[in-house]
């Protein structure tokens, strides 16, 4: 193992030092994209959230845990937000968070896979993150007390494994929305 300031390289990968971090959701995305009318894609994000990621010494066993306001849901289209955080979809005043709590971290070569528990509408499936380590250095004024991570993430779900199930079926045949969904992750978190 080698170590520069920021990063250390464990069996040839760049890999933050360990600590705790705590997710910063101004510097962060967490988005989601899903076919519309079977030719176009409808992007999403939720913009209130909350997490940690602790960095173990031995990488295999780091955790990530995070919380999603569900009503934070985000498409850029008022009418359409509003259906979403209806019971049709997220059902937000019965379900008001989504949660993400990994199990397992695994090293796959070429990339990271961190498993992990998906609650949305209280229903609870395993996923795997595909993740990528984007680097890390001081903060914006310099600071390196407490200094930043990133990472990206991206895997896609089923939304009717979460019993998201609301599709009225097209006049011209097919199902107005995907039952796929991509999830896209672009994580940046400071230590604590």
């Amino acid at each position: 193992m080698t170590t520069t300031t920021f990063i250390r390289t464990v069996d040839g990968r760049d890999l933050p030092l360990p600590g705790t971090y705590a997710i910063d959701p101004a510097h962060s995305s967490v988005a989601f994209q899903v076919q519309h009318l079977g030719f176009s894609k409808v992007r999403g994000r939720f913009t209130d959230f909350e997490g940690t990621i602790a960095v173990a010494e031995e990488p295999t066993v780091s955790s990530v845990q995070v919380t999603i306001q569900s009503a934070s849901v985000d498409t850029a289209q008022a009418q359409r937000d509003a259906h979403l955080r209806s019971s049709d979809f997220f059902g937000v005043e019965d379900h008001p968070t989504l949660t993400f709590s990994s199990t397992t971290l695994e090293d796959c070569g070429d990339s990271l896979q961190v498993h992990g528990d998906l609650t949305i509408c209280d229903i609870t499936r395993p996923v795997v993150l595909d993740v990528a380590f984007d680097g890390a250095g001081p903060d914006v004024m310099g600071d390196t007390s407490q200094p930043r991570i990133g990472f990206s993430a991206t895997t896609t779900l089923n939304r009717y494994d979460f019993g998201i199930t609301f599709n009225p079926p097209l006049e011209a045949g097919g199902l107005l929305i995907s039952k796929r969904v991509r999830i896209e992750l672009d994580i940046q978190a400071a230590r604590q």
